[in-house]
């Protein structure tokens, strides 16, 4: 009996897991799915030529038909040369010319210009305000009896001092005044430099007699009597050779336009600078440079201290060549003697004057290197027996 009941309990619980079991699957057949994303598969891509890519549409109608484009080939567009900033010839200020072109001008300026003959002006200078043939008034100035343009002060008369009158003694009362000494004692203490005697060391005194003097110091002036009051004159510093370089206020208020003072030495010397030149679109900035070291530049300030009586330096002309970096904004970047006058403290004067004429403002685009600097060469000729020349080169 017992045997029986435990055959019975085993069916009944194995049907009853087998329902637990049925009714599990029933119930996650019914819940919904998660998908798994998919794993990245690489993928090569390769160029079709015209034929594939044909091929793989198909077959095309008569009207699908297009005709391909023919494939334009470009070529490498040639770099427009820039125009030439390194003419050769010799920058100079002229005034405005007729606009006809010569072929053999070796001059370059800011125009054209065709003369019959060349020549230079007998009167020319750095201190002008427009270029001209020779040296204009602002205004006609009728009634004047002699010449308008104040002709250059002689530099000095061979004196020491500030007086435009000669050097002289004057007729000064004659003056001897000499201060009172006392009579000194002759001291000797010893004889053998040697030997060291007793006490504190006292110098040597040679004997002296007592004066009676008549001033607190020594002052003697010759004169010429003792009635008379005539003053003297110490003259004024410099050469009679010498001419000044700077006019006066009045001169340059007079002075409108002049020929300035370029190295023409090979033209023949005329009424006016009349030249043949070429038109070249950089020539007003080196003008200008030109003419704003020209304010600056005074050789003959630094001869006359050197050689006031002009007999140690007049012997030859002389010639400073500098070779001149600017940068953009045209202030001096660096300065190098190219080429000495022979004197110190004239290529040192040539340096400072450039110095002290700086900056140059707007300097060309087209004169800028790939540095972002302008380099030139700018030459000051010195003739000792005239005025000075300054010469501007382009290098």
């Amino acid at each position: 009996m017992r045997y029986l009941v435990a055959g019975i309990l085993a069916l009944l619980a194995q049907a009853a897991f087998v329902g637990f079991v049925l009714l599990v699957s029933a119930v996650q057949g019914n819940l919904p799915h998660e998908k798994r994303p998919a794993r990245p598969t690489s993928v090569a891509v390769r160029p079709l030529t015209s034929d594939q890519w044909a091929k793989n549409r198909g077959a095309v109608s008569p009207r699908q038909q297009t005709k391909p484009r023919p494939t334009e080939k470009r070529e490498p567009k040639e770099e427009k040369k820039p125009d030439e900033t390194k003419p050769q010839g010799q920058v100079v200020d002229v005034a405005p010319g007729n606009d006809q072109q010569s072929p053999d001008a070796k001059y370059l300026a800011e125009h054209n210009n065709t003369v019959e003959k060349e020549t230079r002006a007998r009167d020319q200078t750095a201190f002008y305000r427009n270029a001209m043939p020779q040296k204009t008034a602002p205004q006609k100035q009728e009634g004047a009896a002699q010449d308008q343009v104040q002709p250059p002060r002689v530099s000095g008369n061979n004196g020491t001092g500030a007086d435009d009158r000669a050097q002289s003694q004057g007729g000064k009362k004659p003056v001897f005044e000499m201060p009172e000494t006392r009579r000194k004692q002759e001291i000797a203490m010893k004889t053998d430099p040697r030997e060291r005697g007793p006490g504190m060391a006292v110098e040597n005194q040679s004997e002296s007699d007592a004066t009676q003097g008549n001033a607190k110091r020594l002052r003697i002036q010759p004169g010429q009597g003792e009635e008379s009051e005539q003053e003297g004159s110490t003259g004024r510093v410099g050469s009679p050779g010498l001419a000044t370089l700077m006019p006066s206020q009045a001169a340059m208020d007079k002075v409108v336009g002049a020929a300035p003072n370029d190295m023409l030495q090979d033209q023949e010397e005329g009424d006016g600078t009349f030249l043949n030149t070429r038109e070249w679109k950089y020539a007003s900035f080196f003008n200008r440079v030109k003419q704003s070291v020209g304010m600056h530049w005074n050789p003959n300030e630094q001869l006359r201290m050197r050689d006031p009586t002009g007999d140690i330096y007049s012997g030859r002309d002389r010639q400073t060549l500098l070779t001149i970096t600017l940068d953009e904004r045209g202030a001096v970047k660096d300065i190098q003697v190219e080429k000495s006058s022979g004197l110190d403290f004239l290529d040192m004067e040539a340096v400072a004057s450039f110095k002290r004429a700086q900056p140059f403002p707007n300097p060309p685009s087209g004169l800028l290197s790939q540095d972002a600097t302008v380099r030139f060469q700018f030459g000051f000729f010195l003739e000792m027996g005239g005025g000075p020349r300054m010469r501007l080169f382009r290098q």
